[in-house]
């Protein structure tokens, strides 16, 4: 009953909400497309919304939560799209489940880039600001360039994989973004997350305070590299050929411009943020085709400059409240806000035999009336 007990306590709803509100989107998505409600297009989105997410949410753990600016994510994600799904094609002349194969692939890629995420980050991370952005772009294009020129890759032709079942590569790759999600969540609310916070607010101090910086940093950067080369492994088996131009420097800010428009250090909001932004993409490259798609990038940026005005312009502020998620989540499932109430055990409302306003009296005895003390020095009354 204790172990039961300590469960229900360090269980919290608002930590879970996220949780049940994917777990209930998938189901949703599972029973529609055993219905034959989803189109094609639809289901190749929920895999592209799945891949954003997982990469919004590694990069944040860099970018929200390290305070570090990194914009060569992609080539982490190229790492393991090429080596994860290099992998897989030599698996599945071994093992006849395709299920397995992709898990596999995806631990491989997970591995793979983390490896590079420490080659890269050992040196990388002593550099503070634009030096680090900078020399995480070179990485981002050399990588994405070596493997173009690799023939054992396909050069430039791109890497033929062995696609994955579409209408299942959705659901895996939810189920991963739930790993992710929880494995995130869980590190950033540990003794070690909070060290890693210590370091972005304040790194001097955090260091005065014995925090191993340099493992810290490292930890997270590693960390977040491994996310990325699972979902390039994912996007390997939604896309072929994996081609080396989709991992360019366009696609690092785009995954840079959800983490920020989700919120810095927010997971919820990346989730949100990635979600949004691959609809629209989605949206402006199903409608703008032809001669209008040059039009494409123009109104994506004036998409993103108006959240960005919704989001930080002051005089909003009274509609950003009013249309705040996390506001009225607070209001309806976690706590009750903390309101004043009148005690009720304020003296004025207390019950009393006798009237307060009255003037209370003493009655004063006599002498004659106080005890006596005997001879022993006991005290006693006098006879009579």
């Amino acid at each position: 009953m204790g172990y039961l007990r300590d469960i229900k306590q360090s269980f919290k709803l608002k930590y879970s909400i996220t949780y049940f509100i994917l777990i209930a989107f998938l189901l949703a998505m599972i029973g529609l497309n055993a219905g034959g409600m989803l189109g094609r297009s639809t289901i190749g989105l929920l895999s592209r919304i799945a891949y954003s997410i997982i990469m919004a949410i590694s990069l944040n753990l860099v970018v929200g939560f390290l305070g570090e600016l990194s914009l060569g994510h992609a080539g982490f994600m190229c790492v393991g799209a090429y080596i994860g799904c290099f992998c897989a094609n030599q698996l599945h002349a071994v093992i006849n489940s395709p299920l397995m194969v992709l898990i596999i692939a995806m631990l491989i890629g997970g591995v793979c880039a983390a490896i590079f995420g420490f080659i890269i980050g050992l040196p990388a991370l002593r550099l503070k600001g634009d030096y680090l952005a900078i020399v995480t772009l070179a990485f981002g294009e050399i990588v994405r360039n070596v493997f173009k020129n690799l023939p054992w890759f396909g050069g430039a032709m791109g890497l033929n994989t062995k696609t994955y079942k579409p209408s299942s590569l959705f659901i895996v790759a939810f189920v991963v973004v739930i790993i992710v999600l929880f494995l995130s969540q869980n590190l950033i609310r540990s003794k070690h997350g909070r060290a890693v916070t210590a370091i972005r607010d304040n790194e001097i101090a955090a260091k005065a305070m014995g925090v191993n910086v340099t493992f810290y940093k490292l930890l997270i950067f590693v960390i977040s590299s491994a996310f990325a080369g699972v979902a390039g492994v994912i996007y390997g088996h939604f896309a072929t050929p994996v081609m080396y131009s989709f991992f360019s420097y366009n696609y690092s800010i785009e995954v840079l411009v959800m983490v920020v428009l989700g919120g810095m250090g927010s997971l919820n909001g990346s989730i949100i943020a990635a979600t949004l932004i691959t609809y629209i993409n989605f949206l402006l490259q199903d409608n703008l085709s032809g001669d209008l798609a040059a039009l494409r990038l123009l109104v994506y940026a004036l998409i993103l400059i108006v959240v960005v005005l919704f989001n930080n312009a002051p005089a909003l502020q009274k509609y950003r409240e009013m249309f705040s998620l996390k506001r009225w989540l607070d209001k309806r499932v976690q706590r009750k806000a903390e309101t004043v109430v009148d005690d009720s055990a304020v003296w004025n409302r207390i019950p009393t035999k006798i009237p307060m306003d009255e003037v209370l009296s003493v009655d004063l005895r006599t002498e004659e009336a106080l005890p006596a003390q005997d001879e022993t020095g006991k005290e006693g009354f006098p006879d009579g």
